[in-house]
């Protein structure tokens, strides 16, 4: 290993306060999930960042620590939480209506969860019509609002004697927006901020607040947030770690391994038709045409960027993709997603794959949530600022930098995100070429 290539990373001491905006379905399944881990009441499964080896050196080294060895990393015991949220019921309460977890998991941290009560969101039904809520803020402009989040950050921080904080969107669905001039230019931004710019929605102020005191965020959600060149930039000026957008679960999830194959194989593709029935808050969101189109945006972008049909136009120049979303309240929390794909392969001979994964979203998503509080701190902490495309991995619309086209494989994004860690120790990447192993008497 060569130190001198490796970065300077600030020791993970203290604790890490994670905020969390949106305590809901899959807030209180990753804040209940750390605290049965840190009891031995369970095993974090689906994490990296706690149970994932990294391999180092050529293979006959058989070095292979895991990731949470590798790189500094808060501990499970460093971590504590925070949330917003409209709705005032606790994490146990709020447990308990989404439905997720079986009691086995929840009465025995009854107290804890009841100890994390939501502050007032930033909250505004325009921006999500399916829900209610009470426990909202009031302020005569946005950026009273933002201000109030501030204010609310650095409280949190001192109360809770953190020494570094995180940020993740694990709300809602916002109803869709598109860039304009509003987002151009923090001046803009700023602007549109005290004019109460229908442009600017609640999670652009979340974003807003966590870049202006220094903290780490990640938008779980495909809303536009801070993916505009005003926060864009507010990030890289205050030096702090930014990504999303949208957890990658379920259906996209899939895409994001199947398609792979397609290509590499080079099999045609005609038609891929997606649909998904769910019933927790998600789906009564979704139910609504206007958010459903920002998680279609998110949905629809995988297949395109991963087949790149202008360049393989007699495979994919044609494939019609169709993706559906449909609210079910007696599935709760378990989401089921249909896939019948159109293939075709030698002379064009016609095939078909399907897939029913009849997933439960917030299990899938706990892990995830857990995995970007921990990389984002170390991001922080190593000095890495702007969009953290290495951390692609777990989103279904990666943010990338605007002349760059968006990695969807999810197998470049995993060799991506272990090289990327190898880099700051100062370790050599692994292309996997091999001939070292074979190329025996060559000079």
């Amino acid at each position: 290993m060569s130190e001198a290539k490796r970065r300077d990373i600030e020791p993970a001491e203290g604790k890490l306060g994670v905020l969390l905006v949106g305590l809901g379905a899959v807030a209180t399944t990753y804040i209940a999930g750390v605290e049965n881990v840190r009891r031995g009441l369970g095993t974090p499964v689906g994490s990296l960042a706690e149970l994932s080896t990294i391999r180092l050196g050529k293979r006959t080294e058989q070095r292979y620590p895991k990731i949470r060895d590798f790189v500094p990393l808060a501990g499970l015991d460093d971590l504590v939480f925070g949330a917003w949220d409209p709705i005032p019921d606790d994490a146990y309460d709020s447990c308990k209506v989404a439905g997720v977890l079986e009691s086995s998991h929840t009465e025995p941290i009854a107290d804890f969860l009841k100890s994390i009560e939501p502050m007032t969101a930033v909250f505004d039904q325009h921006y999500v019509k399916r829900l209610e809520g009470s426990n909202v803020k009031s302020g005569k402009t946005k950026r009273d609002l933002a201000e109030a989040l501030r204010e609310d950050i650095r409280n949190f921080k001192e109360k809770n004697g953190c020494s570094r904080l995180v940020m993740v969107w694990c709300a809602s669905t916002e109803v869709f927006i598109a860039p304009g001039p509003a987002h151009a230019s923090i001046e803009a931004f700023e602007k549109a901020m005290d004019e109460n710019d229908p442009a600017i929605a609640p999670s652009m102020l979340y974003a807003w607040a966590s870049l202006m005191e220094n903290v780490p965020f990640a938008n779980g959600a495909p809303n536009l947030s801070i993916d505009t060149p005003a926060l864009l930039q507010l990030a890289m000026d205050r030096r702090v770690p930014v990504g999303g957008k949208d957890f990658k679960t379920g259906q996209t999830l899939m895409k994001t391994v199947i398609s792979p194959m397609l290509k590499a194989r080079m099999i045609g593709l005609s038609g891929w038709f997606s649909t998904n029935i769910l019933g927790n808050r998600d789906g009564e969101v979704l139910d609504d045409p206007e958010s459903f189109k920002t998680k279609e945006e998110s949905k629809l972008g995988v297949l395109e960027h991963i087949l790149q049909p202008s360049l393989y136009p007699e495979l994919y120049g044609n494939a019609y993709h169709k993706v559906r979303i449909n609210y079910y309240p007696p599935r709760g929390d378990n989401k089921e997603g249909w896939d019948s794909i159109d293939i075709f392969g030698w002379l064009g001979y016609p095939m078909q794959i399907k897939v029913n994964f009849l997933c439960r979203d917030s299990i899938l998503a706990a892990p995830i949530v857990h995995d970007l509080a921990l990389f984002f701190d170390l991001a922080q902490r190593a000095g890495m600022s702007g969009i953290q495309e290495w951390l692609s991995f777990y989103f279904k619309s990666p943010m990338a930098a605007p002349e760059l086209t968006p990695e969807h494989d999810l197998f470049i994004q995993h060799a991506k995100l272990k090289n990327t860690l190898r880099w700051l120790v100062g370790e050599e990447q692994i292309t996997h070429l091999g001939v070292e192993y074979y190329e025996y008497g060559q000079t």
